[in-house]
């Protein structure tokens, strides 16, 4: 029998979460946290709902976590997230020392990758899960924008 809760499963949930984030006018990123096949923390970008810029759906989904988990390292866990996360939100990444990142699409303007390996040495990085939805739904947004 195959196991139903696979990299895609938790991708597609992440995906429910970056479009929360478009219904609310906010860049469509989402995030969840899983760890044994339960995912305990999800989230989206929230920096224009919370006027914060810190507010990202990975920096979100990290506290969420970490306050179910009660304690600040989230190890043996796993962060699927729809876009490549950015260098302030690799630094979360590496000081909670996940265990695996899945991301869908790349950022090619902004993502951690550009700067080097800013992960946690342990972390291991898995890219373009589900990525065509993730790019279909933040070019869409963007595409909303420009009318």
């Amino acid at each position: 029998m195959k196991n139903i809760l696979d990299d895609k499963y938790f991708m597609r949930e992440a995906l429910k979460e970056a479009k929360k984030a478009y219904e609310i006018g906010e860049v469509p990123v989402g995030a969840v946290v899983a760890i044994k096949n339960n995912i305990i923390a999800r989230a989206h970008n929230l920096t224009q709902t919370l006027n914060d810029v810190t507010a990202h759906a990975e920096m979100q989904a990290i506290t969420s976590a970490s306050n179910y988990l009660n304690g600040k390292y989230l190890i043996g866990c796993s962060l699927y997230v729809t876009l490549e996360p950015c260098v302030m939100c690799a630094g979360a990444i590496f000081w909670s020392q996940l265990d695996r990142i899945i991301y869908g699409a790349s950022d090619l303007k902004r993502g951690y990758s550009l700067h080097g390996d800013l992960l946690h040495p342990k972390t291991k990085v898995f890219r373009g899960e589900l990525e065509k939805e993730s790019i279909d739904l933040l070019q869409s947004f963007f595409k909303s924008k420009r009318k």
